[in-house]
């Protein structure tokens, strides 16, 4: 089963080990030298209407990405979780 990028966009991340809602995709990144995805990327947050800067982007890797189902994609990994999105 193939999946475009344009799919992969704002489906929700979930982590598999705790259950926790991680965000939805933002991006992701590509090895352009051998055509694969190397991870997704949920980009942070702005701080109080993005005044005071934002929260660090999480970067998943391929590896730990398990299942990608039709409006989610769970993953095995402890991703650090911004406040507000548990």
């Amino acid at each position: 089963m193939g999946c475009s990028i344009a799919e992969l966009r704002n489906k929700e991340v979930i982590c598999k080990l705790n259950g926790t809602r991680i965000g939805n995709v933002d991006d992701v990144e590509l090895d352009i030298n051998n055509g694969r995805l190397v991870s997704i990327i949920i980009y942070g947050k702005g701080k109080i209407m993005g005044v005071f800067g934002k929260s660090e982007d999480i970067v998943i890797p391929w590896e730990d990405i398990d299942v990608i189902g039709e409006d989610t994609i769970l993953v095995n990994c402890e991703c650090p979780v911004p406040k507000g999105r548990a």
